[in-house]
């Protein structure tokens, strides 16, 4: 058995339940590495990362670099004297971070790799209406998720799945599968699979402005399923034009209907306690929203006060 010295690396609370099992099963974190302070709320306060958080509250040493490849930050790193490093939501390592611990460095990737390599592949994995997703560890190289394979899980994607429930669900899964890696590099029976290339590979790109607009052209379906995708975080969102005044809304929970019909794209039905939006084959019912000026909430509160005129239509 090989005596392991871990350095972790991750920031959100993804990261989070993988250290925390880590823990929990008693292996020895010589090192926890997050990302700094960032201002956060009205007030702009420095705001620590969710492992930050974790580690301060069980006395793990913790380092904040700024820069990966500063020669200070590579000399604490190297006095930790891990021979082991696991990465969860972290960023891209320099050569000189990965090289270093003589078992090498595993990331852990929220896909079936060499699918949906990117920084967002659970909600790409939603939004392309994909059946199943999963959770991969492999051994870091200098390409962006391209490295040697380790392990991977399956995991069923629910039809009214959200990017919230399903990433519950893949943090357990992952947070398991990491404690299964480990155990094979403990053990020196690790055997990692070169990814193979694949023709029709899918990408997981960083979500923007752009790709996390509506377009009330496509189908109903593909649009719900971007909103699912994107809720509750970064939420799918569209313009609103209602009373003359145009605002930007962000749009949550919703359902759908295929069916024909003679609005025009992006057109607003609104009843008492009913606000649908007329897409290219069907119309798509909002039960969560959220309006210039207001705060979330549901539909249903929001027409008790909010009046919505004739012409009313999302853009």
């Amino acid at each position: 058995m090989r005596d392991l010295r871990i350095v972790f690396m991750g920031t959100p609370d993804f990261a989070v339940g993988v250290l925390q099992k880590l823990v929990m099963s008693k292996y020895q974190i010589v090192g926890v590495i997050t990302a700094p302070d960032k201002p956060a709320g009205r007030g702009r306060k420095l705001k620590p990362s969710a492992v930050k958080e974790y580690a301060l509250s069980h006395q793990l040493p913790l380092l904040q670099p700024t820069n990966l490849k500063e020669d200070s930050f590579l000399e604490q790193l190297k006095n930790l004297n891990a021979n082991l490093q696991i990465v969860v939501a972290f960023r891209m390592l320099p050569k000189s971070v990965w090289k270093l611990p003589s078992y090498g460095t595993f990331n852990l990737h929220a896909s079936l790799l060499p699918q949906y390599r990117g920084a967002a592949p659970i909600n790409w994995a939603i939004i392309n209406r994909e059946k199943k997703t999963g959770v991969t560890t492999f051994f870091i190289d200098d390409a962006i998720d391209t490295g040697n394979i380790i392990l991977k899980e399956e995991i069923p994607i629910h039809a009214r799945s959200t990017i919230g429930s399903l990433y519950d669900t893949l943090m357990n899964s992952g947070a398991d599968l990491v404690l299964d890696t480990v155990a094979l590099i403990e053990q020196g029976k690790e055997a990692p699979i070169q990814q193979s290339n694949l023709e029709n590979l899918k990408m997981a790109p960083k979500l923007n402005k752009e790709n996390t607009r509506i377009d009330w052209s496509a189908n109903v379906e593909d649009i719900d399923a971007l909103i699912r995708g994107l809720d509750p975080y970064p939420a799918a969102w569209s313009e609103l034009f209602n009373r003359n005044e145009i605002g930007t809304v962000k749009i949550y929970r919703c359902d759908y209907n295929i069916e024909k019909h003679l609005f025009a794209l992006g057109h607003l039905i609104a009843t008492k306690d009913e606000l649908k939006v007329a897409a290219k084959n069907g119309l798509l019912s909002i039960h969560e929203i959220q309006i210039p000026g207001k705060r979330k909430m549901n539909v249903k509160a929001l027409l008790n006060g909010y009046v919505f005129d004739e012409n009313s239509k999302m853009l």
